[in-house]
């Protein structure tokens, strides 16, 4: 009945809150009940314990599977001394291994703190002695255990635990992984440091009880955020189910069927740790886990596995668009797929919607928003380049750029700030990082947009990335979206560039679609009708790649970089 009751409180909150027109202090968001991470996954595993809870390439494990192995790890974990104040670390690609843990440690009282595998030792260490890690799990990987390894003494990290990947595989791939990438394996040392997976297991006396609190920090999830300075963003475990619920409301509620979620991008990237893990345990559905992003791997991964639902950025959409028009995939199982982590151009949407027959709404949101604060929606107009109206219960707020305490009207440009159940209590560590983080008790994103007549969220840019020229703010993704109206354009990114004239002006880089060709020349001149003369790229520079993140957004920071270092000489 309490079920019953919270969720029609959460249905009544489904239209978007009226933001941006008014001058009075927001009203507090609709109440969304808080929830316990690990509650997710005891209800999925007492109601549907046959349901298969994760493919890992072709080998499967049911939710009840899923549960024992949580609770056996919980005890290990217990009896290694991790509980309330632990910082548990996973430096862990897409596998089971990801979602026990995450389980057992959460279970027992931990925070998580996810790390990024691909990331230099360095950046390994500066994030472990942040955030306080002091147990870390990997994978039996060279090129990853062996950063941790290397720093593992002067970071702070007291255990290791080793998570075998042939283990996980099944039976043809383990044998094939064990004899011909012999390379890749990493030599454990047989030490009180190291402790492997299956020791962890071993023990099967029931966890000691811990009590739990949804407003405990769950995860500390690391972002650049506003500043680019590296930082933890604290989510609650209200935090997280809040904005797992907030899904599962605006896609309409749980389907009658088993849903089967593909989940390429990467859990330690908080998009998919809510959409993929956190939903799919929420409703329980199946996770298919693929531990990287490759196309031929993703293509032969919707063959066989036929998802209904797929989570990816603009990159992953346009690379199947790339081979959509020679090899059609086979998406008819989709029933939508949701895109994040940067903004979608038109094209693409337009162009992956033609070739494949598939939906696609574009969300928005950030890792201190657990993430997302906006999504277009699935029955209903999606509206050209907008991010959508705000998510339930979530309140979308513009406010002035020069005077953030003064709230502006609909159709006018500032920065965006939100409000909502989902929204981070602050920052690891950094009380002035957290104050400067809100501003009237809303959290500031750093972004520039503004909300039309019915509440859709339009994206400007990144105040961090606007252009200054002569006086004027250039946005990049003005100049971008007008190069993705090319037909040779397969990938477009703006950035500023020194002038002693102006202060900055634009340069734009681009890769071209196979098979097609152009000029620079040929685009500065197509752009003249589309760009205002301040607008207009004082190069655009034709590379065959384009620097990406780990998760396929295209990044800035390179580009930016490598100007700099020519300007310097």
């Amino acid at each position: 009945m309490m079920e019953g009751i919270a969720m029609a409180a959460i249905l009544a909150a489904t239209k978007p809150a009226p933001a941006g027109n008014r001058t009075e202090k927001a009203a507090p968001p609709p109440l969304i009940e808080p929830r316990l991470l690990t509650d997710l996954l005891a209800r999925a595993v007492a109601e549907h314990p046959t349901r298969i809870a994760v493919d890992f390439l072709g080998k499967h494990w049911a939710y009840g599977e899923i549960g024992r192995l949580v609770r056996h790890a919980t005890r290990g974990l217990q009896d290694i001394g991790v509980g309330p104040g632990t910082h548990f670390g996973l430096c862990l690609p897409n596998t089971p291994y990801f979602v026990i843990l995450y389980f057992a440690a959460l279970s027992a009282g931990a925070t998580i703190v996810t790390f990024n595998p691909l990331h230099t030792a360095p950046e390994l260490r500066h994030q472990i002695r942040d955030s306080g890690s002091t147990i870390m799990a990997v994978p039996d990987l060279k090129a990853i255990h062996g950063k941790i390894l290397s720093i593992a003494q002067d970071s702070g990290i007291e255990k290791i635990i080793v998570c075998p990947m042939a283990d996980i595989l099944p039976l043809a791939k383990s044998i094939g992984f064990r004899l011909l990438k012999r390379a890749d394996h990493a030599t454990i040392p047989h030490d009180g440091r190291h402790i492997p997976f299956d020791a962890l297991v071993a023990y099967h006396a029931a966890p000691d009880p811990v009590r739990l609190s949804p407003d405990m920090v769950a995860v500390l999830q690391y972002t650049g955020g506003t500043t680019g300075v590296p930082k933890g963003a604290m989510l609650t475990h209200a935090n997280l189910t809040a904005n797992s619920r907030q899904t599962v409301i605006h896609l309409g509620g749980c389907p009658k069927m088993q849903d089967r979620v593909l989940g390429v991008l990467p859990l330690f990237h908080v998009f998919a740790l809510t959409t993929v893990l956190n939903f799919s345990v929420d409703t329980a559905a199946e996770m298919i886990l693929l531990p990287r992003f490759d196309l031929h791997q993703l293509l032969k991964t919707f063959d066989r596995t036929k998802p209904t639902q797929f989570l990816a950025v603009p990159t992953i959409l346009a690379a199947i668009n790339s081979v959509a028009a020679k090899r059609r995939p086979h998406l008819e199982s989709l029933r939508f797929v949701v895109s994040g982590g940067a903004p979608l151009p038109f094209d693409v949407r337009r162009r992956f919607e033609r070739l494949t027959g598939c939906p696609v709404v574009e969300g928005y949101g950030l890792s201190e928003a657990s993430p997302i604060l906006t999504c277009n929606p699935l029955a209903g107009p999606v509206k050209d380049n907008s991010a959508g109206p705000a998510f339930p219960g979530t309140i979308i707020e513009i406010r002035d750029l020069d005077d953030p305490h003064r709230l502006l009207p609909r159709g006018e440009r500032g920065e965006v700030c939100a409000r909502g159940p989902q929204v981070m209590k602050g920052y690891w560590g950094k009380p002035e990082e957290s104050e400067k983080a809100f501003v009237d008790g809303a959290l500031r994103t750093g972004d520039i947009g503004y909300l039309d007549e019915e509440g859709y969220l339009f994206l400007v840019d990144r105040i961090k990335d606007v252009i200054l020229c002569g006086g004027y703010n250039v946005y990049p993704r003005t100049i971008e979206e007008a190069l993705y109206e090319h037909p040779a354009v397969a990938e477009a990114v703006a950035i500023g560039i020194d002038d002693s004239y102006r202060g900055q002006v634009p340069k734009a880089f681009v890769t071209l679609r196979a098979g097609h060709d152009v000029t620079s020349g040929a685009l500065h001149d197509f752009l003249e009708s589309r760009l205002s003369r301040i607008e207009m790229p004082r190069a655009i520079e034709i590379r065959t790649a384009l620097p990406k993140t780990l998760i396929g957004k295209l990044s800035k920071k390179e580009l930016v970089a490598e100007e700099k270092a020519k300007s310097d000489r």
